[in-house]
């Protein structure tokens, strides 16, 4: 039986779009109005949680100005392009990179990216203890 939920390919087609709105400087209003919907109907199909029809998946990317196959993940396909969009749809991911890049100090840079690293790593050994625990 079929899990609940977003499928695979709805949490990509919508990560791509907000990659793409952010890009441009778009907000969700802003993308919304454009398209004639409310912002929370945006807000689900980047999530992932609504599912985006073929009509207005047209106009979405007309919208941000890219090939409707780009937010199908048919363009690009570099592993960067791949694995960018699922990141990015983390929420802060967007923000942490937009601040990340502007750190001048390459060792400033460094040290936050250990930070992040590590931050990481223990996320993951608490996950495996409570994993153990149960």
């Amino acid at each position: 039986m079929a899990k609940p939920g977003p499928g695979p390919m709805d949490l990509n087609v919508g990560a791509r779009i907000r990659l793409r709105r952010k890009v441009l400087g778009i907000t969700q209003s802003q993308l919304a109005e454009a398209l004639d919907l409310t912002f929370q109907q945006v807000q689900k199909y980047e999530r992932g949680v609504n599912r985006v029809s073929a009509s207005v998946l047209v106009k979405i990317a007309k919208r941000l100005e890219c090939p409707v196959s780009y937010l199908l993940g048919e363009e690009g396909g570099g592993e960067y392009e791949q694995i960018a969009p699922s990141v990015m749809v983390t929420p802060g991911a967007v923000e942490l990179l937009e601040v990340y890049a502007r750190i001048g100090d390459r060792r400033a840079r460094a040290a936050l990216l250990s930070v992040a690293k590590a931050l990481a790593c223990e996320g993951v050994a608490h996950q495996e203890d409570e994993v153990e625990a149960a």
